[in-house]
Order: C-alpha cells, then sequence, then structure tokens
C-alpha cells in the first residue's frame, strides 16, 4: 500500500522560505517520475515542479527561479525547497506521482504567506 506523508509547512512572511518533504511508504522515488503538487482555494490543483527517475526536472513557470525538488534516494524523501515566497504561493501542498495517481493523495500540508 503506497502513502505519501508531506510536511514542513507553516506560515510566513512575503519574502520567507520553507521546505517542504514527502515521505514514502510502498512507492520508491528512484524509479518513479513525481511532483510537488498545490491547491489553493477556489483553484484546481496544479504542477508545480516535477522530477523524473532519470531527474530530469521542471517548474512552473510561477516558480521558476524561487522552488527547487529534490530527491534523497537512500532515505526517499522528496523535498521542495521554496524561497522568496509571495502570497500567491499560499496553498495546500501535495506529493504524488507525475502524472498523479489519485489513490495517492495525502493530506498535503498547508503554505501561507502573508503580504
Amino acid at each position: 500500500q503506497v502513502q505519501l506523508v508531506e510536511s514542513g509547512g507553516g506560515s510566513v512572511q512575503a519574502g520567507g522560505s520553507l521546505r517542504l518533504s514527502c515521505a514514502a511508504s510502498g512507492i520508491f522515488f528512484s524509479i518513479n517520475d513525481m511532483g510537488w503538487y498545490r491547491q489553493a482555494p477556489g483553484k484546481q490543483r496544479e504542477l508545480v515542479a516535477g522530477i523524473t527517475s532519470r531527474g530530469r526536472i521542471n517548474y512552473a513557470d510561477s516558480v521558476k527561479g524561487r522552488f527547487t525538488i529534490s530527491r534523497d534516494y537512500a532515505k526517499n524523501l522528496m523535498y521542495l525547497q521554496m524561497n522568496s515566497l509571495k502570497p500567491e504561493d499560499t496553498a495546500v501542498y501535495y506529493c504524488n506521482r507525475y502524472p498523479p495517481t489519485y489513490a495517492y493523495w495525502g493530506q498535503g500540508t498547508q503554505v501561507t504567506v502573508s503580504s
């Protein structure tokens, strides 16, 4: 059974930083294409950053240059380093495969950025 657990969210002021973590059981990041997603109130869930099993990375235009996705194979963890946060980054952040598997959605972690 696959379980993905996100953590690291919080409330920060604009310009601040957070690092999100995604811990996995039943799935290995090293052999799966993975992504970080977010859903803001009243909006559809969107892909923020993706990383393939071979390490190819892509970012949404809105976060390029500010967010960094990475993986720790030994710990089977995935991270999203978020710098220069903006109020429009406020959302619940999730990790999942890319493209996402419906059954793998977790609870997410809330990120709130105040101006």
